[in-house]
């Protein structure tokens, strides 16, 4: 039913809460495929014998590929009109080649050895393109599923619980099932991980899709019929050039991705638990621990996003988690047995650590999450100063960047283990902690992160999309639709 809700004067086009709900599973749908990829590296190592150093080149590489070919994604989606909408089609395409390129992927090892290299590039180009398209969907799609500055920060609480699902639930599958099922990451164990990833992607999937249905039509399109249209990409660079609020965004989102990526490393999480403090089931178990409290701070940050804006929240939950990834750091500088971390017999070491896991992992995760509702922001930011709708490039340009900056992850991974001495397999539970391997956990785990969301934060102060300013942005667009319709007209929200 169209409904029309009046705040200030301005009319604003709304989702229904389940619309937001099953519209975000077109996020948790590709990043269950990107916490699979996570554990790429050992499959490439240790089944389909390809170095370690080369293995996580190849992964960043991959990444500045999808990077370089967003743009044109975003194009493809800023002139793409069908019977079933504009993001629908890229939706379930996409989908399709992620789900073809990772039967790919991981039946390398199948080959003679002398084409393995090659076919696992071609297999991670394919999967790149289809990644891109399903993602890219994501991010545009947020600007026609509602522009009501107290209704986008839901995006946020949805795909805190549905990421804790992924990436919280999934570890304990794989460290306290599988490993333990299996005994260490074998073909037996990636077939029964691929399947069950493959099953809920295709899920999520089409819940996505049946989500945002009803606003994926031209209406909702920017301003309307009378959107001005970019044809080509001179016009794009324009574009780019004059809109400093994506300038900023796009470098705070970038740094805070990269640090959240090296946090999530699957190689790094193995360091961690399984080396350093001696059990990686735990990272399973302190994962489903911390659900509860994770949830509850990600309820808490789209609270103060609803209140006060997304910018805000973006800061507050940035700089909380600048102070919880540097307080590990003296708490295993002190340690003398960092194994005490148990839930065995827990102790202030144990109880600390949980505490700075959950604020870490709560408050650091929050603003790569925050971001895509701000894309949506930046997206009507444009639209009111120039009249044009180009959702689907700004959605590409902040994947064309974070791909980039966020593709050092596995490579800055892989030359720091190979600098400690693993330079032909990835250290697993079963290797001993030495000195240069605690300072590479430091590094990788704590100080790394930490320094990459203190820049995010930085440069998020300079940002001035705040909760005022998005109203004056839609009030812009409001009068402009009003013009185009005639008789002070304005479209109705479904």
């Amino acid at each position: 039913m169209a409904t029309n809700v009046s705040e200030k004067g301005i009319v604003y086009n709304r989702a229904k809460l389940w619309q937001i709900g099953f519209f975000t599973l077109n996020n948790t749908a590709t990043n269950i495929y990107l916490f699979l990829i996570g554990f790429l590296s050992y499959y490439a190592a240790g089944i389909a014998g390809l170095a370690v150093v080369l293995v996580s080149t190849l992964l960043g590489a991959a990444r500045v590929f999808d990077g370089l070919i967003d743009p044109a994604i975003g194009y493809i989606i800023d002139r793409t009109e069908t019977k079933f909408g504009k993001f629908r089609p890229l939706i379930v395409s996409g989908n399709f080649i992620i789900a073809l390129s990772i039967l790919m992927i991981f039946m390398t090892h199948l080959l003679p050895e002398g084409f393995r290299l090659i076919f696992i590039v071609l297999a991670l180009v394919v999967h790149k393109i289809g990644y891109s398209l399903q993602t890219s969907a994501t991010k545009a799609g947020q600007t026609v599923l509602t522009n009501d500055p107290k209704q986008r920060p839901l995006y946020m609480a949805f795909d805190g619980v549905y990421n804790v699902f992924v990436f919280t639930v999934g570890q304990f599958y794989v460290a306290n099932y599988l490993v333990a099922k299996y005994g260490d990451f074998t073909m037996s164990l990636f077939i029964e991980l691929i399947a069950t990833v493959m099953i809920l992607s295709t899920i999520f999937t089409v819940l996505a899709v049946i989500g945002i249905s009803s606003k994926d039509r031209k209406e909702f399109y920017g301003l309307g019929e009378d959107t001005v249209e970019t044809t080509s990409f001179r016009e794009y660079w324009q574009v780019i050039k004059g809109n400093r609020q994506l300038q900023l965004l796009t470098i705070s989102a970038s740094m805070d991705k990269l640090g959240h990526s090296l946090g999530r490393e699957a190689v790094v999480t193995v360091m961690l638990f399984g080396i350093l403090i001696g059990n990686y089931g735990l990272s399973g178990t302190i994962g489903l621990i911390t659900v509860i409290p994770i949830l509850l701070i990600t309820l808490a940050v789209t609270g103060v996003a609803r209140r006060t804006g997304l910018r805000k929240a973006y800061l507050t939950s940035a700089w909380v988690g600048v102070v919880s990834y540097l307080a590990f750091i003296p708490l295993f500088l002190f340690l003398d047995d960092p194994t005490v971390i148990s839930l065995e017999s827990i102790g202030f070491a144990t109880i600390l650590f949980i505490l700075l896991r959950t604020l870490s992992q709560g408050f650091g995760a929050a603003p790569t999450t925050l971001v895509v509702p701000m894309i949506a922001d930046v997206s009507d930011y444009e639209t009111s100063k120039s009249g044009r709708y180009v959702a689907g490039m700004f959605g590409t340009i902040f994947s064309f960047i974070d791909q980039l900056v966020t593709a050092l992850a596995p490579v800055i991974v892989g030359f720091v283990v190979a600098a400690v001495g693993f330079g032909d397999a990835y250290p697993t539970v079963t290797d001993t902690l030495t000195p240069a391997l605690f300072t590479a956990i430091m590094l990788l785990a704590f100080v790394l992160p930490s320094v990459c969301l203190l820049i995010a934060a930085i440069t998020m102060h300079f940002y001035k999309l705040d909760r005022k300013k998005m109203e004056e942005v839609q009030a812009t667009i409001n009068v402009a639709k009003a013009k185009g319709n005639g008789n002070g007209d304005k479209i109705s929200a479904v």
